[in-house]
């Protein structure tokens, strides 16, 4: 911010002691320019940008262990984000509206799985979620990492599914006691293709951050989350692997228009999964959540 002042001051200075030739006025008329560009920051920078606040849901299961990941990370680059976090569980009958108004507030969440309950006729939180920020889109990036062996190589694909549609629409009723009708809403072919293409790769890279997006509002979280919600074991021992959501809050770094901050997370991130020493179970190592935040917190630079 001060070398920026410092050089509008210097340009002030040479426009207003300049001789008045043909030369020199194409000079002021270039300098001009230059003022009028100088002050316009197309993205904000390190420390030069207003601190964002995010809504933060830690979820159920392994949610609290790696949302705590986060935390943690960002607290350590001192990254210009700060936490409104609330306790939103699958179980619930609805988002709290304290919730919905931080969310609709701040426009940007981060947040960990959220069990789903199975029948009784209880609507998941995840989709009330959707719904009322009208999330239309979930972005997911499955990728391949150095260091990292898996069942398939070159993966750099990101899907981009709708999230009101086909059984999201959720147009279902009982046509008579015992049965029910549930319709789906396809309308491109091709965008179900991809999904269920992506679907197939991603259950050999192990790496799937992503988010829910609409006009207004984002949402981030770990691409494939609902599956390691309920691992009791996980959540005993501390072992839950927090690279998903650590890659999704760079996403986030990026959305709120932190790019310096997502490189530096990023590349720490990248630099332990290549080095190998420090990986949690899913990943071929024995790692606590702990040990992994420490050992990306050692890498920032």
């Amino acid at each position: 911010m001060a070398r920026r002042s410092s050089s509008i001051t210097i340009l002030k200075h040479l426009l207003s002691n300049s001789p008045s030739s043909h030369s020199q006025s194409q000079f002021r008329s270039q300098c001009q320019s230059l003022l009028q560009l100088r002050n316009v920051t197309y993205m904000p920078r390190p420390c030069d940008g207003a601190t964002r606040t995010v809504t933060l849901i830690p979820g159920d299961g392994i949610g609290p262990l790696v949302t705590g990941a986060v935390e943690q990370v960002m607290s350590a680059m001192h990254a210009p984000v700060c936490f409104e976090k609330f306790e939103v569980h699958g179980d619930m009958k609805k988002i709290p509206e304290e919730v919905m108004e931080s969310i609709r507030r701040n426009k940007v969440c981060i947040k960990g799985g959220l069990m789903t309950p199975v029948g009784g006729g209880v609507s998941s939180i995840n989709m009330q979620l959707r719904r009322e920020l009208d999330l239309y889109a979930s972005l997911v990036h499955c990728f391949n990492m150095n260091g990292l062996p898996t069942r398939h190589e070159n993966v750099d694909i990101v899907v981009i599914r709708e999230n009101t549609e086909g059984e999201y629409s959720g147009l279902e009723h009982v046509v008579v006691p015992g049965v029910v009708e549930s319709l789906k809403v396809t309308p491109n072919l091709y965008g179900n293709l991809v999904a269920n293409v992506a679907a197939g790769i991603a259950g050999g890279t192990g790496v799937m951050p992503g988010g829910n997006v609409g006009e207004d509002h984002a949402v981030f979280e770990q691409g494939a989350s609902a599956g390691n919600v309920g691992k009791l074991e996980l959540v005993e021992k501390k072992k839950a692997n927090p690279v998903a959501l650590l890659l999704s809050s760079v996403m986030m770094l990026r959305h709120l228009q932190f790019p310096s901050f997502a490189d530096q997370l990023e590349n720490a991130v990248r630099r332990v999964v290549e080095e190998g020493k420090v990986r949690t179970k899913d990943l071929g190592g024995s790692s606590t959540t702990q040990e992994v935040v420490d050992a990306v917190v050692a890498n920032l630079e």
